[in-house]
């Protein structure tokens, strides 16, 4: 059998192919030389496959979509507090090349913006890091987001710093700010050369999936940035990403989502997918023509708004009944799927409504295949206020969903691998 999702990304490019809209990025000279027909789009899964059709494997230049990673970077280096003292996190509103800072405190408004990004730059590695550690530690960096070591356009980089006067100008004013603290032009040429780093659209879709997956890169298993720098990074990403267009994003796509000015774009969306496109014209945000038309596609076809309503599910409880009768009669609520809050909730609510009179219960969690933090703590309490009003409590968990399971002060609980040992009365 052919593979389904080759073969409906080769469909979308073919549809979207034709628009000839837009116009390469000009005011760089090696990025308006790019080819405006090449076309490429790529899915990667949290467990590490890539799906890609048209140009995935030609390389281009990272350019802004290294924002978000090296946000993450620089959070990860330095700390939440000391990153966000330097760069806030609301929308600008404005192009990304706007001068956007905060009134009285030259704060840049975002890390999506230039100001914010040159900001960021200067704030990877540890403190007091060289400028050449610094552009390392982003290298190595977006490297491990990728999966593989990845290289800088020399070329695009030495393009770019010859026309680098509003970033250079952003830089000054950030310097008299005291936002940056150190040598204005030495962090541009840091800067850019972060912008300059090749990449492809299966590169970038990878980049995205690890977001995606919480930090981690479903191909090498490494925890690139630890999870709340990532929930941090996606929600403005969210907010900001997509620059002065960045509400009819939210409304219209809904994923957390970077462009850049090569013609690469990319969306992560957690726990599910990692999305990149590739298109060299721009339209007036400077965001990728073709590329923003594929997502537009992407989210409806498959229902990625991240607001998106999902169909009501199974629920969690999928049974709640009696095994034997008498003494050894015990009580079997069987869970299934995966449980989460909302899930938990209505094991409490069926606990409370069933007020098992069996004094031997049974919490089933064979079918279940994944419980959240929340979730585990809601259960291990319900476990722990049955054991205080008397019953015995088994936990069927022969998957160890719940390792070393502790209900706490005054909780006692029985791990076993299948509910027909639970139902062996006590010694």
């Amino acid at each position: 059998m052919r593979p389904i999702i080759p073969d409906y990304l080769t469909e979308a490019l073919g549809d979207v192919e034709p628009d000839s809209s837009g116009e390469p990025a000009a005011y760089i000279p090696e990025l308006a030389a790019a080819d405006p027909e090449r076309l490429a789009a790529a899915f990667a899964t949290v467990d590490g496959r890539v799906y890609g059709a048209g140009d995935v494997d030609v390389p281009f230049t990272i350019q802004s979509i290294s924002k978000p990673f090296a946000y993450a970077l620089a959070l990860a280096d330095r700390g939440f507090d000391p990153v966000l003292a330097k760069v806030g996190v609301e929308p600008s509103g404005e192009a990304f090349n706007e001068i956007s800072l905060e009134i009285g405190t030259g704060r840049p408004l975002n890390p999506m913006i230039n100001a914010g990004a040159i900001t960021v730059h200067s704030l990877v590695g540890a403190e007091n890091s060289s400028p050449a550690e610094r552009v390392e530690r982003v290298i190595h960096g977006l490297s491990a987001f990728a999966g593989r070591r990845l290289a800088v356009d020399e070329e695009v980089y030495a393009s770019e710093m010859e026309h680098a006067h509003r970033n250079l100008a952003i830089a000054h004013m950030l310097r008299s700010h005291d936002v940056l603290i150190e040598d204005a032009r030495a962090v541009v040429d840091g800067y850019t050369l972060q912008c300059s780093v090749l990449v492809t659209t299966r590169d970038l879709a990878m980049m995205a999936a690890t977001l995606a997956n919480r930090g981690v890169n479903p191909l090498s298993g490494e925890q690139v940035v630890p999870e709340p720098v990532v929930r941090q990074v996606l929600s403005v990403m969210f907010s900001c990403g997509m620059y002065d267009a960045a509400g009819d994003w939210a409304t219209q796509v809904g994923i957390p989502a970077k462009s850049g000015v090569a013609g690469g774009l990319i969306g992560a969306l957690p726990g599910r997918i990692g999305i990149a496109t590739f298109s060299p014209r721009l339209d007036r945000h400077g965001n990728s023509v073709r590329g923003v038309s594929l997502f537009e596609r992407f989210s409806s076809d498959m229902g990625l708004h991240a607001m998106e309503v999902p169909s009501a599910g199974r629920a969690s409880v999928r049974s709640n009944h009696v095994v034997g009768s008498g003494p050894d009669a015990l009580r079997v609520l069987e869970l299934q799927g995966g449980i989460d809050f909302a899930g938990a909730e209505r094991v409490v609510r069926e606990i409370l409504e069933t007020a098992p009179p069996e004094t031997r219960v049974a919490i089933d969690l064979t079918r279940v295949h994944v419980i959240d933090d929340v979730a585990r703590r809601m259960v291990l309490e319900v476990v722990r206020r049955l054991t205080l009003d008397g019953h015995e409590v088994h936990l069927v968990d022969p998957e160890t969903i719940l390792p070393d399971p502790d209900p706490g002060d005054g909780g006692r609980v029985t791990v076993v691998r299948d509910v027909d040992q639970a139902t062996l009365p006590s010694a």
